[in-house]
């Protein structure tokens, strides 16, 4: 079996203060994007996790993960051999490791014949990271909680999307991105409710998702990611509409964008080593 394990961005994302568990409370809207990983499930006698980028092998990827809280769920026995085909770039905030997990989810829930329901993978998915019950579904949804409550909302006309992926590495980024939000960081979520009331009442245009995108960890993003600044100054001179961050970083994307601008990013950003794409929303 092969599933596609699509990338994401955050259209919004606002933070609306910390939980008494340790977690930030979010509100944000998720949008699926035609970058992807490619899986390969068949069964097995035994588990086994591979990778075409040899350091996500084994038991530290999601995936892993996903298959024993599965199999357990499940009470499955049996096993299977699972390769992960890598499209999308590692730790940039496109969400590709909660993407694969949930692909691993579907797949196996098929393979392994267990016949459980969306709601049913979801519990399990809400236990391996904030937005993997996110991917099982995918298309443009509403995310609360720490991200793990998933409203889908009327799905977003396709639209071109330039995303640009710095070669720009952090360890522990998220809680870095976090650890450095204030009180004045915290919003009341009126701007995604803002998106939600545009896309639910069919009055879409891509220039109301344009001016309305926004994200708070952009407030706090050259702390965390000097080097960022510029390649964003830079890019913010080629397009015509607002550089966004892609949830905790370190991608940037604008939307919607044209091939022309594509071009010149991809020459003028050559030089600092920067991936560069024109991809679409995907429903």
């Amino acid at each position: 079996m092969e599933i596609t394990a699509y990338a994401k961005i955050n259209l919004t994302l606002e933070v609306l203060g910390r939980r008494d568990d340790g977690y930030h409370q979010v509100r944000t809207v998720l949008q699926t994007i035609d970058l992807a990983d490619r899986l390969t499930i068949e069964l097995a006698a035994d588990l086994s996790v591979g990778c075409d980028e040899p350091a996500l092998d084994g038991e530290s990827n999601l995936v892993w993960s996903a298959a024993k809280a599965l199999a357990l769920r499940g009470g499955v026995t049996a096993g299977a051999r699972i390769f992960i085909a890598k499209g999308i770039p590692v730790s940039m905030g496109l969400g590709g490791g909660s993407s694969d997990a949930a692909a691993a989810l579907i797949g196996l829930n098929q393979i392994w014949d267990l016949g459980l329901g969306t709601q049913e993978l979801g519990e399990v998915a809400s236990e391996l990271g904030s937005d993997v019950t996110f991917f099982l579904s995918g298309g443009t949804a509403l995310a609360e909680g720490r991200g793990e409550l998933i409203s889908l909302l009327a799905p977003m006309p396709e639209a071109p999307v330039l995303l640009v992926c710095p070669n720009i590495s952090v360890v522990g980024k998220t809680a870095a991105m976090y650890s450095r939000l204030s009180l004045v960081h915290h919003s009341d979520g009126g701007i995604t409710t803002r998106l939600i009331q545009i896309l639910m009442g069919g009055q879409f245009v891509s220039e109301s998702v344009a001016g309305l995108a926004y994200n708070t960890f952009e407030q706090v993003a050259y702390q965390v990611f000097p080097q960022l600044e510029r390649i964003w100054r830079r890019l913010d001179r080629i397009t015509a509409n607002p550089v966004r961050l892609a949830g905790a970083g370190p991608a940037l994307f604008s939307l919607p964008a044209t091939e022309a601008e594509f071009h010149q990013a991809a020459n003028a950003l050559q030089p600092l080593g920067v991936g560069v794409y024109l991809v679409h929303t995907v429903g």
